[in-house]
């Protein structure tokens, strides 16, 4: 009679039911993807905010690497400052989320903002030395509706020095901007810092100012959507003024609605900008009830070929006429306009 020790039974109960199992079974944590912050919109950020996959504190710790990572290195020179208390008001708006399971309309939105908006405690120069250390003690009227909105001032952007280029955005405090497309390329002016800024992934959104071209040209230099908002419809209180007759504000963005998010927030009466009570009664709540996917059906849209035409540089026009054919594949009808003795 064989005998078996105790202990041998059970290492051949263990190899015997090793044997019967098909494959062994390794339990891991799931992978966790981090939140990519390139070309992303407001809807994207709160939808992961919702999902778990992002908190506020991560997003805004990644706004801050790339500026780390691309402002300075590539000599792009975007950004004049960065908010010191950032990562801490991001994280008073992580609890008030855990807390309260809603989000304010631009909840955790990270905006760039132009040198010549005061933000208070945080250093507003208009792009001239000669400012340099002013910390307001208030917000501009547009930085304090989109504080209340949720949004957050993650940095201050360069720009043409008292906004007075359309064309560059160079200044004292900060030096030159270049374009993120291509550095050999400028970035238009006078918000070339915070279109740069917003092309290059370093926020969400952001704040320009537009006297004569300030925020459309940058905004068509960075592939981007600018709003020179209507005279009246939107507060100056707290912006360096250029020149009161021309000055407006508003924002810049990747998308049509993502401009039109910060538009509900900022557009409005404010005591403080007399020109705002054109305004009163006569602005929408609701301003994304305008976006129609197919609103370009009937439109009528004219095209001055003598100056698309003009000295253009082929690739220009290329594209040029690229954006023509979209338009019309969209059911815009595209009409060539000529003004009589244009030329001269």
């Amino acid at each position: 009679m064989i005998r078996t020790s105790p202990a041998a039974l059970l290492l051949l109960l263990c190899l015997l039911l090793n044997s019967c199992s098909p494959e062994t079974t390794t339990v891991s944590s799931p992978v966790v993807t981090p939140f990519e912050v390139q070309e992303t919109t407001i809807a994207e950020v709160h939808q992961a905010f919702k999902s778990g996959t992002c908190t506020c504190q991560q997003l805004v710790a990644a706004y801050l690497e790339r500026i780390e990572k691309y402002d300075q290195p590539t000599k792009l020179n975007a950004i004049v400052v960065n908010n010191p208390e950032v990562m801490e008001q991001a994280r008073q708006l992580d609890e008030e989320y855990a807390e309260t399971k809603r989000l304010r309309p631009l909840h955790c939105i990270p905006v760039v903002v132009k040198d010549n908006y005061n933000t208070a405690g945080l250093q507003t120069t208009a792009g001239s030395l000669a400012m340099k250390g002013f910390k307001p003690a208030e917000d501009a009227y547009q930085v304090h509706e989109l504080k209340k909105a949720g949004a957050l001032v993650l940095a201050k952007s360069n720009m043409a020095e008292w906004a007075f280029s359309p064309m560059v955005s160079i200044s004292s405090i900060a030096g030159e901007t270049l374009n993120p497309y291509n550095l050999n390329h400028v970035p238009a002016g006078s918000s070339g810092g915070t279109a740069a800024a917003v092309a290059a992934n370093f926020g969400t959104v952001g704040l320009g100012t537009d006297t004569g071209n300030s925020i459309r040209g940058p905004s068509s230099h960075n592939a981007l959507v600018g709003f020179r908002t209507t005279m009246g419809l939107v507060s100056r209180a707290g912006i360096v003024p250029l020149y009161l007759r021309n000055d407006v504000g508003g924002p810049m963005a990747r998308t049509v609605e993502d401009a039109t998010k910060v538009l509900e927030v900022i557009a409005g009466y404010d005591p403080n900008d007399p020109i705002t009570k054109n305004s009163q009664g006569k602005v929408p709540q609701n301003y994304q009830q305008y976006l129609v996917k197919d609103g370009l059906k009937g439109a009528r849209i004219g095209v001055l070929r003598a100056l698309s035409d003009k000295d253009t540089d082929p690739q220009v026009k290329a594209l040029f006429e690229k954006a023509i054919s979209d338009l019309k594949a969209l059911g815009a009808e595209v009409v060539d306009v000529e003004v009589e003795d244009f030329q001269s």
